[in-house]
């Protein structure tokens, strides 16, 4: 259900807006930040809850978070500005945890729960009460089962004999979403996320259907660097294409982003050819002369992050390029040694791996295209009417086809082939943190001894990032074509010398 323009999006795209313009107008912070939730909820008609006090109470939390700050205590009163002092600067970073659970938003959804819907005819074979191991099921008095929720043990074998799927098993969305099973619930059943898990991938985010899931902003920090005057740089990832309407080129992009207030604009995928280049010697030199067992891709923060806490005995084997944000970001800085560099893209993660010691030095700011769309609306850019347009070339195909699944093994492949063409190279990639679980786990027993192996953290790929503002489908569609319209394929094989530690 990705893409969809629904009220939960409408939502956080109001309070991203409204957050946009205090930092880039208001003269009177406080009052105007306090004023936000009236101005996402103007009426005193409630729109989505059973009060508009608890609809101004969300909105409240809502604001703190894309100001970077962390929710209010639940147990005293405290104002939405509260901590603003220590995040009106910036150099302001994430009060960690990066994800959190609204607890006025979350609507307690019942997880792994099995329960008898009302297309329970009442028949006669009751093969529900035959297969129960625990006689957890029994006839009410009109007929149709019944389950005892404290004799049921959840093995689901009754959901898949009814011949009338009359058995729902109900799951929380957020934690079916989570792949590291990072989510449970606290002692009054709301959700909550467990922060030595998350791997910041945001899908139990944009899973929730009542958008009681958020993750922090940086948005009020980076624009008031822009106003300060600071040389801010953006980083753009490839995925960006199609993101902002159809038709709407990386220049036109580039063109808006200087108009804001950057500097300057770069290509991620630059970082990507490095990576690319970089893996490419790697595997040659590592994997297919039998020194590592196999080589697993760096880029994906998700992915990594997966692979170090969840399986540490595949660390090594992690390759050390640098990931195409932090290699785009150094090269910047190399060139422009006063920027403040700002990674845009489509992934939560991103703002995890930002926080890192060895990378804070290297990466200022990450915002999503879903932030960098506030950004756009608070200034009053219209992609639908803007013409302007600024030229750039910093990257090839394979680079820039690092933003969908696939497209960074394929990228690595091709570069062997280039550099390396006696090398046979063997591919695997995974997709979803499931699945990329799974993958590793063969990796791990010697199943996958000989490959090259790219992990996704998102299904998809980058373009099925948290913080993307189309349709995985059309966002593939559009970075492909720009892929394929690319005048130079490949990265040159000197590249990799670039990124090594």
């Amino acid at each position: 259900m990705r893409g969809l323009e629904t009220s939960v999006i409408k939502l956080r795209k109001k309070v991203f807006v409204e957050v946009a313009r205090v930092a880039f107008e208001s003269e009177n912070e406080g009052s105007d930040i306090e004023a936000i939730p009236y101005k996402i909820t103007p009426t005193e008609t409630p729109q989505y809850r059973e009060s508009i006090y608890r609809e101004r109470a969300i909105a409240s939390e809502r604001v703190r978070l894309a100001m970077g700050m962390s929710l209010n205590p639940q147990d005293k009163p405290a104002h939405i500005t509260n901590g603003l002092s220590a995040s009106n600067i910036s150099d302001k970073y994430y009060e960690p945890p990066l994800m959190q659970v609204i607890p006025s938003a979350c609507d307690r959804c019942e997880d792994n729960v099995y329960e008898v819907s009302n297309q329970c005819r009442g028949c006669v074979s009751r093969y529900c009460v035959t297969i129960c191991p625990k006689d957890a099921i029994s006839v009410g008095k009109d007929g149709r089962a019944v389950i005892d929720r404290e004799k049921c043990i959840k093995c689901g074998k009754c959901k898949s004999v009814c011949p009338y799927d009359a058995i729902a098993h109900k799951i929380r969305p957020c934690a079916q979403a989570c792949g590291v099973k990072a989510i449970s619930s606290d002692a009054l059943g709301r959700a909550s996320i467990n922060p030595k898990k998350c791997v910041g991938c945001g899908q139990c985010m944009v899973s929730c259907p009542f958008g009681a899931i958020a993750d922090k902003s940086q948005i009020f920090q980076l624009i008031r660097a822009i106003k300060k005057g600071d040389e801010v740089v953006a980083e753009v990832a490839p995925a960006i294409i199609g993101q902002f309407g159809q038709g709407v080129t990386l220049w036109n992009i580039k063109a808006a982003l200087k108009e804001v207030g950057f500097r300057e604009v770069y290509e991620v995928a630059h970082g990507a050819d490095v990576g690319a280049s970089t893996e490419a010697h790697h595997y040659a030199t590592e994997v297919a002369t039998g020194k590592l067992p196999f080589l697993l891709t760096s880029c994906c923060p998700a992915w990594s992050m997966l692979a170090k806490t969840q399986f540490p005995e595949t660390i090594d084997k992690i390759s050390n390029a640098l990931t195409p944000m932090v290699a785009t970001a150094r090269s910047i800085k190399q060139k422009r040694p006063n920027a403040r560099v700002v990674f845009i893209g489509p992934c939560a993660a991103k703002k995890l791996e930002a926080m890192r010691k060895s990378v804070r030095s290297d990466v200022d700011f990450v915002i999503t295209f879903e932030e960098l769309s506030a950004i756009f609306e608070a200034k009053g850019i219209d992609f639908k009417t803007y013409q302007k347009e600024e030229p750039i070339h910093d990257a090839t195909a394979a680079g820039r086809g690092y933003g969908v699944a696939g497209g960074v093994a394929d990228a690595i492949k091709n570069c062997v082939q280039e550099y390396y063409p006696d090398v046979e190279v063997k591919i695997e990639h995974a997709e979803g943190l499931e699945e990329c679980k799974k993958m590793l786990l063969l990796a791990k027993l010697g199943k996958k001894n000989g490959c090259l192996i790219e992990g996704m953290g998102c299904p998809g790929g980058c373009v099925a990032g948290a913080g993307v503002n189309v349709p995985v489908e059309k966002g593939t569609a559009e970075l492909k074509k720009f892929v394929s319209d690319s005048t130079k394929k490949l990265p040159e094989k000197e590249l990799y010398e670039i990124n090594l530690p």
